[in-house]
């Protein structure tokens, strides 16, 4: 049951990667809960090899270490709102977590893995901010359509999830910061009925989760 209930909440906020939300008011003392999801998110990422286990170690930090980091989060969002206004990034507020939604139409050429040129500049203010915040467990998510077969998709993702990580540590982002998972189309947060709906399921989101010390 622990399990399950641990998968719903990873799989609650990456459906949130595909919106865009604001908020009037600092949240300064919800950090435990959204803290306990975060780390959920990213326990099961780095331990594929011990399911369950991992999500719930995750879980742990993310409850001890929440309390309190409303503030951080808060100026750690208010910058990068600053920096990727007008690039089409998206920046979404989870609970004390930040999740940056990079659209494919804008980071990447269709069915390819490599950075467009045009797109780093981005990513280097992007970093900028990454480096200067450094309390933060980084994961980066990989998603596509679900056109073409899944193995492709699968590949795809996982590929475009590397290439941003590797792009952040070229920049000075720490690695052991950082995650990477590809998730192929298992997790559309539009129809795939749609252009416009697969359109917003190809995508990279970074995931920003509190980790104080």
């Amino acid at each position: 049951m622990t399990h399950k209930l641990m998968v719903t909440a990873i799989s609650a906020a990456l459906a949130l990667t595909g919106c865009q939300t604001f908020r009037d008011n600092p949240k300064t003392t919800t950090g435990a809960v959204a803290g306990a999801a975060g780390g959920a998110a990213l326990g099961a990422v780095v331990s594929r090899g011990n399911r369950g286990k991992g999500a719930l170690i995750g879980a742990a930090v993310g409850a001890l270490a929440g309390t309190g980091i409303g503030y951080y989060m808060d100026e750690q969002e208010r910058k990068l709102r600053q920096q990727t206004a007008g690039s089409g990034v998206g920046v979404a507020r989870v609970g004390d977590n930040i999740v940056l939604n990079l659209p494919d139409n804008i980071s990447f050429d269709v069915g390819k893995a490599e950075i467009k040129p045009q797109f780093m500049p981005v990513l280097d203010d992007v970093a900028e901010t990454l480096r200067a915040y450094y309390e933060t467990r980084i994961e980066i998510a990989g998603h596509t359509d679900s056109t073409g077969s899944a193995q492709t998709n699968q590949a795809l993702s996982e590929n475009r999830a590397k290439s941003v990580k590797s792009y952040l540590s070229s920049r000075g982002v720490a690695a052991e910061r950082m995650a990477t998972v590809g998730f192929g189309p298992s997790r559309p947060v539009a129809t795939n009925a749609t252009a416009e709906g697969r359109a917003k399921n190809r995508r990279v989101a970074i995931i920003l989760i509190p980790a104080p010390g």
